[in-house]
């Protein structure tokens, strides 16, 4: 979310979801025109707003690849072997638990 202020109200901030912006016109005031149609006059530039949703997406982009980044560091060495092992149990579950439902099967007959 971007800070704005209302024309007229500098005292009240508010917060818009930058992804609703159509437009931003100066024309003198600066109006920001939304998906839905609605328009927010604002006391902000039209620049300012721009730099405000810059900042905003970069914000949210580097947020992302951090992540990324994260997720794809490499894990130590034991945690590969111990997920290994646990894939062999649940699989090794599995087959037993289906031998087991057909020799149930075959006792019914």
């Amino acid at each position: 979310m971007i800070s704005l202020h209302r024309l007229g109200h500098q005292a009240e901030e508010f917060h818009l979801n930058p992804d609703l912006i159509v437009t931003v016109e100066g024309n003198p005031d600066t109006v920001i025109t939304l998906t839905t149609g609605t328009k927010v006059v604002v006391a902000e530039t039209p620049d300012r707003v721009v730099e405000e949703i810059r900042s905003y997406r970069v914000d949210v982009l580097s947020g992302a690849l951090n992540r990324r980044r994260q997720q794809a560091a490499p894990e130590p060495h034991g945690i590969h072997a111990r997920r290994a092992a646990q894939g062999m149990l649940l699989s090794i579950d599995r087959g037993d638990s289906t031998e087991a439902d057909a020799d149930a099967a075959e006792e019914d007959d």
